[in-house]
C-alpha cells in the first residue's frame, strides 16, 4: 500500500470522526438534561472503552489469547482503583507486559 493511499484513508476515516464530535456539540441540551441520562450518557464511553480493553487483550484471530496482555491489566486495575494517574498506570501495564515478554511469555 503506497503512502498517499494509507494518508488517504486516515483523512477519510478522520471526517466522519469530525463530523461525529461537531454534531454532538449540536444536540440541544434538554435531550442530554436529566440525571437518568446524563448518567447513562457518562457511562457510554466506559462500556466502550471496556469493550475495546476485552478485545484487544484477549481477542486473537483464532480465539482467546491469554499472552502478556492479559497479566498486564491486572496491575492497571489495582492501579486505577487506587486512583493513580493515568500516566502511571500506562507505564506500569507497559513495563509488566515488557517484562513478562522478555521472559519468553507472550
Amino acid at each position: 500500500m503506497s503512502t498517499s493511499v494509507l494518508w488517504v484513508a486516515v483523512l477519510a476515516a478522520c471526517i466522519p470522526g469530525f463530523a461525529t464530535k461537531y454534531i454532538g456539540h449540536l444536540v440541544p441540551e434538554s435531550l442530554v438534561d436529566g440525571p437518568r441520562r446524563s448518567r447513562i450518557i457518562g457511562l457510554l464511553p466506559v462500556a466502550l472503552l471496556a469493550g475495546l480493553v476485552v478485545t484487544q487483550t484477549v481477542g486473537g484471530d483464532d480465539g482467546i489469547v491469554l499472552d502478556a496482555r492479559l497479566a498486564a491489566v491486572a496491575p492497571a486495575v489495582v492501579l486505577l482503583w487506587l486512583r493513580a494517574n493515568f500516566v502511571v498506570v500506562v507505564i506500569a501495564a507497559a513495563a509488566l507486559a515488557a517484562g513478562l515478554r522478555a521472559l519468553g511469555w507472550g
